[in-house]
């Protein structure tokens, strides 16, 4: 049997016995106008209000729609509100739990329906991201076909995680984290409103703050918090919810990231910049929310090496050490001790003077290679160790470097083709400054621009 989204025996249960269901199932919205946040998407002859039936052709004909956005932002609700509010079938599946067998049996259906009834059909799938791309390509004959009007829900980036083709038949609608206003008055709603705690409860201003914190722009976490915080004040005895039930009761934040989904893409790329930017306290608070999240120390120690040498580079170049040091610590220790090895690297690369001279220097020249400016190394740079390499002219005229004053020969290196090219250009912050006197001394002995004095003096 397929499975209708809502069935006549489960609405009737619910207005029946309404403390029966969740709060936050109880407060779901039942049309466009009590759906909080996402106004951009709201706005008069949108594709939401077209595809509940408002303005010309209702559901009919629509465009598939994709709704991409953070959890408790109103994905599933918006898909409620379009069962409620359409004619049409509605049927909803679950990407964790359906596959390509439950996906046909609808489009049948969907097809049945149409041709004998003349009903079009919403299809609602839930975490979509989670469909293999062989059971997301049964979708589209049907969408294609407009045998079904697909609402697809995911919380990751659906140009990672839904096929192209699939992709490019939805209208894709970004949905955005509530904001604390909407939240709040999410809350203060579900305080009052009949289907919610009825009043049984009030809710102080501290604790209010407190649970708009704590959800963090998800409402479904939002209203968690408040039926677990109500539940726990009236056990006491108590009408009144006060921080320290409502902390009891909540225990934690639990973090917003998901270790697999694509806030785990955007959180290190902020640990990255943060350390990038020199702000010790914000690389410390991504990391800290990486950790807490439960994710690999590993894949953060990995980054962190990249960043010692895309960011601090020739600056210090001990930043690497550092960042090869915690990875290995890392790898021996696992967690929990290796949050404080990786605290130890974030804090060094974050503080350390910065210079990405040695990842522009290594683009710059890939660049030249990929372009053609690549040309035969030098005759006297060639291998001359076999035989017959003299009589081609290899080695000729090489002069060993060791054997020169300094320990620089003046003689060309690169082809013909990059001779003369400047890859890298040193900054004057850090160590990096010693290095850019260095790199210029060297290029004029190279250049045979001069001749050093001491042996040292082309180098130090």
């Amino acid at each position: 049997m397929e499975p209708d989204l809502f069935t006549a025996a489960a609405e009737d249960r619910q207005e029946r016995d309404p403390s029966a269901s969740p709060l936050a199932a109880r407060m779901r919205p039942r049309s466009l106008e009590e759906v909080v946040g996402q106004q951009h998407l709201l706005r008069p002859g949108s594709p939401l209000r077209r595809l509940v039936g408002e303005g010309a052709g209702g559901p009919a004909g629509q465009s598939s729609v994709m709704l991409w956005g953070p959890p408790g932002t109103g994905k599933t609700t918006l898909a409620h509100v379009v069962s409620r509010a359409t004619d049409a079938r509605f049927v909803e599946l679950s990407a964790i739990t359906a596959g390509v067998k439950e996906v046909r049996t609808v489009i049948d259906g969907a097809r049945r329906s149409s041709g004998a009834y003349g009903k079009d059909t919403v299809l609602f799938l839930d975490e979509i991201h989670r469909f293999s791309k062989a059971q997301q390509d049964s979708l589209l004959p049907a969408v294609e076909n407009r045998w079904v009007t697909l609402i697809a829900a995911t919380t990751e980036n659906p140009y990672f995680s839904v096929i192209s083709p699939l992709l490019s038949r939805s209208l894709l609608l970004t949905l955005e984290p509530l904001t604390d206003d909407d939240v709040r008055g999410l809350v203060r709603r579900a305080v009052e409103a009949p289907r919610g705690l009825d009043g049984a409860v009030t809710l102080p201003e501290d604790s209010e703050n407190h649970l708009v914190r704590v959800a963090g722009g998800d409402a479904r976490r939002a209203l968690t918090a408040l039926e677990a915080g109500a539940g726990a004040a009236l056990a006491k005895g108590e009408k009144e919810i006060t921080l320290a039930s409502l902390e009891e009761a909540v225990n934690r934040a639990a973090v917003k990231y998901d270790r697999d989904g694509d806030q785990h893409y955007d959180v290190a790329s902020a640990l990255i910049k943060s350390i990038r930017g020199s702000d010790v306290d914000a690389s410390l608070h991504y990391l800290a929310r990486m950790i807490e999240a439960g994710e690999d120390p590993r894949f953060i120690a990995r980054r962190l090496m990249i960043s010692a040498s895309e960011d601090v580079g020739m600056a210090d170049p001990t930043a690497l050490q550092t960042a090869v040091a915690a990875a290995q610590a890392v790898a021996m220790i696992g967690f929990p001790e290796a949050r404080i090895t990786l605290s130890q690297a974030t804090v060094a690369l974050a503080l350390a003077p910065k210079s990405n001279a040695a990842y522009l220097a290594i683009d710059a020249a890939l660049a030249d290679v990929r372009a053609g400016l690549a040309g035969p190394v030098p005759p006297h740079l060639r291998d001359s160790h076999y035989k017959g390499s003299q009589k081609l002219g290899h080695g000729k005229g090489y002069q060993y470097p060791h054997d020169q004053p300094g320990g620089v020969a003046a003689q060309q290196y690169a082809p013909d083709a990059v001779h003369g090219k400047r890859y890298y250009t040193p900054t004057r912050y850090g160590a990096e400054a010693r290095y850019a006197d260095v790199a210029e001394r060297v290029r004029s002995r190279l250049a045979g621009e001069s001749a050093p004095t001491g042996p040292d003096e082309a180098r130090d």
